[in-house]
């Protein structure tokens, strides 16, 4: 036993950086599909999109960019699904300048997959300047704040935005924040001025300080972070990147508890033995 301890204890330090490795790599790759326990949060924002009739309007703003796109790109992915297979009208927008790019690619290639249609199953409207001042004229006029869209189409005759007007025709609204320029925002100027249902998806950083809306009704649900993400997977049945990166992150916390519960064995082992490594 002994012996063995000594060579663990002075075990090159690399091939721990390799078994974290491994531990990250090979769910990322070949998901374990470890049972995922869905919150009440998630839920509620599963269950009033699945309550939401056919043609329904549902707004989803990308109130982030790439810096946030490990945990939020999952969970606008897992939403659009979603919109997407409840054939909703699907309006895209986002706050952030930085966020555009990011969210044009994902929205299409969702619809691609899903075989929606620009203009007519779905618009990515882009972004504009102004933040409250632009939902302010979005509950005003949609097409006076958005003329047109990302790619430079007139908004006025889309068949996807038929028959709407302004915020107030939007059934659902779902505010994917990294930062102020997201779900208080559209609450404060949005909701509460306009009168449409909303919630909200956020980074793990954030969520918590966003459960006062939640548990006063002014959001009725809330995803946070990955594991959010990874939940909503869960309720629409379709695995993605969040479900792959629990795992990932569960695999990883399992080697880190296993070497932590070695190493004290062998220093148990070890103590008062003169030739111990130090």
């Amino acid at each position: 036993m002994k012996a063995l301890a000594r060579r663990m204890v002075a075990i090159d330090r690399r091939i721990i950086f390799l078994l974290i490795a491994v531990a990250v790599l090979i769910p990322l790759l070949r998901p374990f599909g470890l049972p995922i326990k869905v919150s009440p949060e998630v839920k509620a924002v599963y269950d009033h999109m699945e309550g939401l009739p056919e043609r329904s309007v549902f707004l989803l703003s990308f109130d982030f960019d790439p810096s946030s796109k490990p945990e939020l790109e999952p969970q606008a992915v897992a939403l659009l699904r979603h919109a997407f297979r409840k054939n909703l009208r699907v309006i895209v927008m986002t706050h952030w300048l930085t966020g555009t790019g990011l969210a044009d690619d994902v929205v299409s290639t969702v619809a691609a997959e899903t075989g929606k249609q620009r203009g007519t199953d779905y618009v990515f409207l882009g972004w504009a300047p102004g933040g409250y001042a632009l939902i302010i004229s979005m509950g005003q006029d949609l097409y006076k704040a958005f003329p047109s869209d990302y790619r430079k189409i007139p908004t006025k005759d889309m068949p996807v935005l038929e028959g709407v007007r302004s915020l107030r025709d939007v059934h659902y609204l779902v505010s994917l924040a990294a930062g102020g320029s997201g779900i208080e925002m559209w609450y404060v100027f949005g909701k509460d001025k306009y009168r449409f249902e909303m919630a909200g998806g956020a980074t793990g950083v954030i969520a918590p300080g966003l459960y006062p809306f939640l548990r006063s009704g002014q959001i009725n649900g809330l995803i946070g972070g990955l594991q959010g993400a990874a939940e909503y997977e869960t309720l629409i049945g379709r695995s993605g990147t969040a479900i792959a990166g629990m795992d990932a992150q569960s695999a990883t916390h399992g080697v880190i508890i296993l070497l932590v519960i070695l190493c004290n064995v062998f220093y148990f082992a070890l103590r008062g033995d003169p030739g111990r490594p130090r």
